[in-house]
């Protein structure tokens, strides 16, 4: 069993009271699209663009939490998953410091996976509740994209992967 991750306080200002006592119950999982993590930090720690996310996972696996997971981050934007809006009321989430033109770095990916279990467990979220941005925003976002190793998650119970369907009729 892995350890619990080392988390890194960085509090954002960018965060409110999730909304008519919703809790979490996605995961929703975002690339910075910035050059550094320190730049991501510092957008995400900026009053002005009123942007945040409850994680940022650096590059090298350094774990921020910017906003407590009870409170409401405004990562997700508009959009809606499973017929459910409010998105940012109802998830959890978590930046990678990516560009998205570039696979995920393996620390980076190890510390997302010694994170999820912890956040899983707290708020009751099954695999089927880790979803990537472009999934609750189709057209508007496309995070974490094509080289986001959603399979790898999968064969921990941390997500999930579609399985593939033989389409060939077979007799009995």
């Amino acid at each position: 069993m892995a350890s619990a991750p080392q988390i890194i306080a960085r509090p954002s200002p960018n965060f409110g009271p999730r909304r008519d006592g919703l809790k979490p119950e996605f995961i929703v999982v975002h690339y910075t699209a910035m050059d550094t993590a320190e730049a991501a930090l510092d957008r995400l720690c900026d009053p002005a663009p009123e942007v945040s996310a409850h994680y940022l996972i650096c590059d090298k696996g350094r774990i921020f939490q910017l906003v407590a997971e009870d409170m409401r981050a405004w990562h997700a934007g508009a959009g809606s998953w499973q017929g459910k809006r409010d998105i940012n009321s109802r998830s959890i989430g978590i930046e990678l410091d990516n560009r998205g033109t570039h696979p995920f770095s393996e620390p980076q990916m190890s510390a997302l996976e010694a994170l999820l279990p912890a956040i899983m467990t707290r708020w009751a979220i099954a695999p089927t509740g880790v979803i990537g941005h472009s999934d609750m925003a189709p057209g508007r976002k496309f995070d974490p994209g094509p080289r986001f190793d959603w399979q790898r998650l999968a064969l921990q119970g941390l997500a999930t992967w579609p399985r593939v369907i033989d389409p060939t009729p077979h007799s009995p």
